[in-house]
């Protein structure tokens, strides 16, 4: 509790950066129809400015593997990571994840407890990139997470190089004078990250021929081929389970009811 109590809350609509490096972060459950026993867990980070993703799954929530993946992302995201919000998870509020972020000066925040809007751009992702396309299966094998940890390259690289985004900047109001949302002109995370100028130039030209080696059409194939994989390790296995959750029988409806002697 005082550990907690020690993190800075984050609400929504609370203003970050105006560069990119700030991320919003959270885990996806892949637990199928039951939390009982261990089952992976997606990490999910995106960066509230450009958009930018990354994505690990990892064996269980325990710290060590969240830990884990969070050095990866460091590693492998091309700029600076300079803050990390989280919900109140245990996973990301404990002193291992806290010690390692105060060692490299990125401010950790966490949202309110049960305040899903205030972490609002992850939990968008966590639907639009995590569920789309790793589904709502049971994941709870080694072969299971070698196929998740081979798919979200793929997707990360759709999602950062190649998928144009709105970002909303502002509200007006329409003839009727009704409140509507304003959107800016729709740009790859990519784009928006070199709009930003914090990038060297020889950095900026190695991020801009990687995305002109990319095959769309490449990804896609793969991708595809990947969620057949996931299909074939847990579709059955999840169905069981749902099934399994069902009562055994139909209750005796005539239970109970008088019914007049013949």
């Amino acid at each position: 509790m005082l550990l907690r109590s020690s993190i800075k809350i984050r609400k929504s609509g609370v203003e970050v950066e105006s560069e990119p490096g700030f991320f919003e972060g959270d885990t996806v459950a892949h637990c199928g129809p039951t939390l009982k026993g261990e089952f992976a867990r997606t990490l999910n980070l995106t960066d509230v400015h450009i958009g930018w993703v990354f994505t690990r799954t990892v064996r269980n929530n325990a710290n060590v593997h969240i830990l884990g993946a969070l050095k990866a992302g460091i590693w492998e995201i091309p700029f600076e990571v300079s803050g990390l919000d989280f919900d109140n998870g245990s996973e990301f509020l404990n002193h291992a994840v806290i010690a390692w972020a105060a060692d490299l000066k990125i401010f950790f925040t966490r949202s309110r407890p049960y305040k899903k809007n205030d972490q609002a751009t992850i939990e968008s992702k966590n639907n639009h990139l995590v569920r789309k396309y790793g589904f709502y299966y049971r994941y709870d094998t080694d072969a299971e997470l070698r196929v998740l940890n081979r798919l979200w390259p793929l997707v990360n690289d759709r999602f950062n190089y190649l998928t144009p985004t709105k970002k909303p900047v502002g509200f007006a109001s329409d003839r009727n004078g009704k409140r509507k949302r304003l959107y800016d002109t729709p740009n790859t995370p990519l784009d928006r990250l070199l709009a930003a100028q914090v990038l060297a130039p020889e950095q900026a030209a190695e991020l801009l021929a990687y995305r002109d080696w990319l095959n769309p059409a490449a990804i896609g194939r793969q991708i595809a081929e990947l969620q057949v994989m996931l299909i074939k390790l847990a579709k059955d296995k999840t169905e069981q389970l749902y099934l399994a959750s069902f009562p055994s029988a139909l209750p005796d409806i005539r239970k109970g009811i008088r019914i007049k002697a013949s």
